[in-house]
């Protein structure tokens, strides 16, 4: 049962996510509360795994909690999941492109997608802000306004930033200075 219901999460998120990985970020903090395969914050690891090894994030990230929630073979369920439904669409779109490639309905079709996706990839973007800069739970604890944004964090955010704009290096330049950075001045 297990199988059949990661294949099922994993497809509809290979399904829907179009974008790729950070349009299916949403959709994977939608299953944290549904099932105990992952927490909001191990999404955030996910991330940071999934970005500095090659592959697609959703690809990752579904063999990553097959793996923890089903052993091997969960691993590989959630994974065929997660890129069946990309398999099935670029064999129908390869055999009707040419026909339909300057149709305007198809046209329309993209310019709403678009957007679409963007606002998918904007969630994802705020649910890793909060998992690592806010400590909502801490504020909540404490009332103390300085305790909800993590500044460390922040400042890492802020530099990396600063040097990603500016710099235009290769990406794993900046995960393992980010990993440097945090090693060296993550709180213990």
């Amino acid at each position: 049962m297990i199988y059949l219901l990661l294949f099922l999460e994993f497809f509809k998120i290979g399904l829907f996510a179009i974008g790729g990985g950070l349009a299916a970020l949403p959709f994977l903090y939608e299953l944290a509360p549904k099932y105990d395969w992952f927490t909001e914050a191990d999404i955030t690891n996910m991330i940071a795994i999934s970005e500095s090894t090659p592959g697609p994030i959703a690809v990752n990230t579904a063999t990553y909690v097959g793996y923890h929630t089903a052993g091997f073979w969960g691993g590989i369920i959630a994974t065929l999941g997660n890129i069946m439904p990309a398999i099935i669409i670029v064999l129908m779109v390869a055999k009707y492109l040419e026909k339909f490639k300057n149709n305007s309905l198809v046209q329309a079709g993209f310019y709403g997608i678009r957007p679409a996706v963007a606002a998918l990839i904007t969630v994802a973007l705020f649910a890793v802000v909060k998992v690592s800069i806010l400590h909502g739970d801490v504020f909540a604890a404490t009332g103390n306004w300085r305790s909800l944004v993590d500044w460390r964090a922040t400042a890492l955010f802020a530099v990396s930033l600063a040097l990603i704009l500016k710099g235009k290096k290769h990406p794993v330049l900046y995960i393992a200075a980010g990993a440097l950075a945090g090693i060296l001045i993550a709180p213990r």
